[in-house]
């Protein structure tokens, strides 16, 4: 039987009315040329569209994986965020005009920032992203189609744990999957990884070296074996395994860094600065610590000028150190026996092995994108200093506002379009579903301070219908929580005067009392329905108290029903209907990050084609759009 899951009373209403339509081509334009289509995209009047396509470096192909955009206005420094969807293609609509960094992450590669302004000239903003791999992360895509579905299992345990750094219980799942697959290159690599990460450097050489002789290609098994070699002063080994990886992969700045070091302790100091200068020119700024063995290799070859200054790079991008002070002091040593012999070598290599290169490179480290927007209290937001927020007129108000809501949400209809995803452990999606409906919506009061809402579609749905077996109801009623009916049931405080898409507004933060029946939202799992106490955030405007944005998410996880993390987040606007000289605030958008039952999910509503009926509240059709009254008006789009 399928499972019984949906929300009750959840935010996820997304899309309102939108003014004006634009035209884009999408397809690639960087790279390999693809198929193009359009499509339409709409915004608000003095907003912009922005839409981005992401690219991997290696042969600008598309990146294979889920990027996330965070799209911060330099202005006020609020922060929106989308993920890339199929085809690495994501978009941005209803941005006010103004200018804006753009930072670009995905797991296993550097992330990337570009400024960008939003303006009235162009409707749709266009632009590609080119993401570089992060060498120092370590990739845990392993390709597990060879293992028995118990060593499988184990191992993926052992990656989530890995991931968290609880290292034991890593190691016991990682041995009970390897008694399987005691020659399983990813096996091997991720003992390696471990071991490492423990400093039982021999151990984990041990390991790489069994994983490369599987997968000799293999380049962060090389360059951790490397690396591994290194640390135990190795430096033949080192020398061998790191030779093999710039191989595999020319172009990947670490890797020749490593090979540098090795060539440096070998005192074999002109390919040393060849490596190192390599090593600058591919990794750039995120090849710094190769400054260091290129100082050192030229002091070494009797260069003191050039071997001064590359040590002098290094302190400029990296003055806070650990080994700052000890490069300080060979400068001042080379400096100093210059001075006093000129015609004498500027150092010795017995003086400049007390810096050791290696000590200058971070741990190898997990690249783990964020799944998720930041959590309600980890995002510090400025407000306006001195300013003393009017709270009980803000929370008065913005009551008034939301009774005006729900009788709003009772005169109109739509076409509902779902996006569902499926996302695995780091966040990328695995599967995408989508759905259309038609949709009718109703709020009544069935009993004092308890508010209910239904929806009607044209189908009748089971759960099976649903993505997942999981229905989410209760669309955009996460406003509600102000309602002058449900707010005594929550802790609101204004936090100060705030900025929302270059608005002043009303920061308000709200958590679900404990003394407090919480009737605001809920998981319903088979016959039992299992409140979920919520905490969050809204963004009221100072004018007409009207809420602009709400994020709001769970108190603390609930391991009863499986449910460890949800993230909503819902965006309201103005809808003009110029037929019946009218605006209604509704929903704009919604999305919903949610980890249940060991899945992690995406899900986004939109709504399109709203009618808005001229009939009485007694009166608003059961029917599906298709056929709805003559009474109804279609809202701009």
């Amino acid at each position: 039987m399928p499972r019984r899951i949906f929300h009750s009373i959840s935010s996820s209403l997304l899309l309102g009315l939108l003014s004006f339509h634009a035209i884009a081509q999408v397809g690639g334009s960087y790279g390999h040329p693809e198929e193009s289509r359009v499509v339409t995209l709409a915004s608000s009047p003095n907003t912009g569209i922005i839409t981005f396509k992401v690219f991997a470096e290696r042969n600008g192909s598309r990146l294979n994986r889920q990027a996330v955009v965070k799209l911060v206005n330099l202005a006020d420094q609020t922060a929106t965020w989308r993920p890339t969807g199929d085809n690495a293609e994501g978009v941005f609509t209803d941005i006010p005009y103004g200018e804006y960094g753009a930072e670009i992450s995905a797991v296993g590669y550097l992330s990337s920032y570009q400024g960008l302004k939003v303006t009235g000239t162009h409707n749709v903003l266009e632009f590609d992203i080119l993401l570089h791999r992060d060498p120092a992360a370590v990739n845990f895509d392993v390709d597990d189609g060879g293992l028995s579905p118990k060593a499988r299992k184990e191992a993926k345990r052992a990656i989530s744990a890995l991931k968290s750094g609880r290292l034991d219980e890593a190691q016991r799942h990682l041995d009970e999957s390897y008694r399987a697959s005691p020659s399983d290159a990813n096996l091997n690599f991720l003992l390696g990884y471990l071991y490492f990460q423990k400093k039982d450097y021999a151990r984990a050489s041990s390991y790489l070296t069994a994983s490369t002789r599987v997968n000799r290609n293999n380049l962060q098994a090389l360059t951790l074996l490397g690396r591994s070699s290194l640390e135990q002063r190795n430096y033949p080994a080192a020398q061998s395994a790191l030779e093999q990886a710039v191989m595999a992969d020319e172009d990947n700045w670490l890797p020749h860094n490593l090979l540098a070091d090795a060539y440096l302790h070998e005192k074999n100091y002109d390919k040393a600065r060849i490596e190192a200068q390599v090593a600058i020119t591919k990794g750039k700024t995120a090849a710094t610590p190769a400054q260091l063995v290129l100082g050192e290799a030229l002091l070494n070859l009797g260069q003191e000028k050039e071997g001064v200054e590359a040590l002098e790079a290094f302190l400029e991008e990296s003055p806070r150190h650990p080994v700052a002070g000890q490069v300080r002091s060979v400068i001042a040593e080379v400096e100093e026996h210059a001075s006093e012999a000129k015609d004498e070598a500027p150092a010795t290599e017995g003086q400049l092995a007390a810096v050791d290169p290696l000590s200058a490179l971070p741990d190898p480290s997990l690249s783990v994108k964020a799944w998720r927007p930041p959590g309600i209290d980890d995002l510090k937001l400025a407000v306006a200093p001195g300013v003393i927020c009017p709270s009980g007129q803000v929370i008065g108000e913005s009551g008034e506002r939301v009774q005006e809501l729900v009788d709003d949400l009772a005169r109109f209809a739509a076409i509902e379009d779902l996006v569902h995803q499926t996302l695995d452990a780091y966040g990328n999606p695995v599967r995408t579903e989508t759905r259309k409906f038609d949709y009718v919506a109703s709020i009544s009061e069935v009993e004092p301070g308890y508010l209910a809402v239904a929806e009607d579609r044209a189908a009748k749905l089971s759960l099976s219908d649903y993505p997942g077996n999981i229905a989410s109801t209760g669309f955009a009623t996460l406003a509600l929580v102000f309602h002058p009916h449900m707010r005594d049931n929550f802790d609101l405080v204004c936090e100060g005067l705030g900025d929302w898409h270059g608005k002043a507004s009303w920061l308000v933060r709200f958590q679900q009392r404990s003394d407090r029946p919480n009737r605001m939202h809920s998981y319903k799992v088979g016959d039992q329905f299992h409140p979920v106490p919520l905490k969050g955030r809204a963004w009221i405007s100072t004018d007409k108290f009207q809420i602009m944005r709400i994020e709001a998410e769970m108190v603390k996880p609930m391991p009863e029903i499986q449910l460890l993390s949800e993230h909503q987040v819902v965006e309201y606007g103005p809808v003009p209907f110029p037929k019946r000289n009218t605006t209604l605030w509704l929903p704009k958008s919604a999305e919903i990050y949610f980890d249940f039952r060991k899945h992690r999910y995406y899900r986004r509503h939109s709504f399109d084609h709203y009618m808005l009926f001229s009939v009485d509240s007694e009166e608003k059709p059961k029917t599906p759009l298709k056929t709805a009254r003559d009474g109804s008006e279609k809202g701009h789009t």
